[in-house]
């Protein structure tokens, strides 16, 4: 293993990188390679929700094992080896569902608990003041546009059978970068270091059953987004390379609110941003469901920084400010549930009402933030913090 030292800055940009460009063509190409192998729609619908509620149970099960802040670094360097080797069993499987059912659950059982653990780390070290969450994380979704932009690029110029490969590059990369050690090495508060919390514990908390619901409604919205936005506008006619360029547009301005987070919302509420997201969401699966036209497309796909990316920082900024010494549980509760089970769900039904109608499989998607408008959430951090400052002005 090598030694080599960065800041915890630059290796946690450097892994975000890594493993985004390889998600970037996963998320939105996967179903393309599926489509090229010749599979049904509700049959690739299936296979990307078993994928999706795979890393569900990889979070509630194995996520919550890795508490210790310690454990984060070696955690995360033994599951991109292992997404690596399996995402390369993906091109010798062939057409056969079953093995590839084998292979996603293998895969998705890597890249799972991948999420909440590298952002459990980066909320370590925002907690510590050591780093910004945003503009770290930033780095990660300039690599999602790289992914998936090379990916349609190459598709068009090729076949979709270059898409495997380009996520094996990706991930191999990710590994090599994971290798070297942050010169800040993370280390657990007293009290966490001798505490554990359960899942079931978590589930007692009334808060933040109120917390993941509304998470869960907002981010689960996108799930006919990530599975069939791209057959969608193929089918219009659109080619692999305009596909890439959507997503990767939909990825700028998500970069812009992440780089910007900081200094637009800083002030904020999460309850205020995840209100903000539910606006979004009504307005931009209301206009995708409507209309396949460019110009609206173009602008919905700039959206996507308020309905993905403003609703990601408020959870982010809950978990933060919130949680405590139960970070890491969170973090796994809110992978495994709003960005695993609940879009395992809403994909795998999105295959089949697909199938009857796309543009009412993305009116469902906008109806889900009506209650996400509604809910309250308790943020008692917050209102101290907000309290503190108002005296003190």
């Amino acid at each position: 293993m090598s030694l080599s030292h960065c800041s915890p800055f630059r290796w946690l940009s450097e892994y975000f990188g890594g493993f985004f460009f390889s998600y970037g063509v996963y998320l939105p190409f996967w179903a393309v390679w599926f489509d090229y192998m010749g599979l049904h729609a509700g049959v690739i619908g299936t296979l990307i929700g078993l994928g999706f509620a795979t890393r569900c149970v990889a979070n509630l099960v194995f996520t919550p094992k890795v508490q210790r802040v310690e454990s984060l670094l070696p955690a995360l360097r033994g599951l991109t080896l292992m997404a690596l080797l399996t995402c390369a069993l993906h091109p010798v499987m062939g057409a056969n569902i079953a093995w590839l059912a084998l292979v996603t659950v293998l895969f998705n059982l890597a890249i799972g608990p991948s999420v909440p653990l590298s952002d459990a780390l980066a909320n370590y070290y925002a907690r510590h003041q050591i780093i910004d969450y945003g503009r770290t994380r930033l780095w990660g979704s300039i690599a999602f546009i790289v992914g998936s932009s090379l990916t349609g690029w190459l598709v068009t110029e090729e076949t979709a059978a270059i898409i495997p490969w380009v996520a094996i590059g990706g991930l191999s990369a990710c590994l090599l970068l994971t290798l070297r050690r942050p010169t800040v090495m993370p280390e657990s508060e007293h009290d966490a270091a001798h505490s554990k919390v359960s899942m079931r514990q978590l589930f007692r908390d009334p808060h933040i059953v109120v917390f993941l619901l509304i998470a869960s409604l907002l981010q689960g919205s996108h799930a006919a987004y990530y599975s069939f936005s791209a057959i969608y506008w193929k089918h219009a006619g659109y080619s692999e390379s305009i596909v890439g360029y959507l997503w990767s547009l939909g990825v700028v301005s998500e970069v812009a609110v992440f780089a910007l987070g900081a200094r637009l919302f800083g002030g904020w509420s999460a309850k205020a941003l995840f209100r903000l997201a539910a606006l979004g969401v009504l307005v931009r699966w209301g206009i995708t469901g409507s209309t396949t036209a460019l110009a609206p497309v173009i602008m919905v796909q700039l959206l996507h920084g308020i309905t993905f990316a403003a609703a990601h920082l408020g959870a982010m900024q809950y978990i933060q400010r919130e949680c405590g010494t139960r970070l890491v549980a969170v973090q796994a509760a809110y992978n495994a549930l709003p960005m695993g089970a609940v879009v395992a769900a809403l994909t795998a039904a999105s295959g089949w009402v697909y199938d009857f109608s796309p543009a009412w499989t993305f009116y469902a998607m906008a109806l889900l933030a009506l209650p996400a408008l509604l809910l309250p959430l308790h943020e008692p951090q917050y209102q101290q913090a907000r309290k503190a400052r108002l005296q003190q002005s």
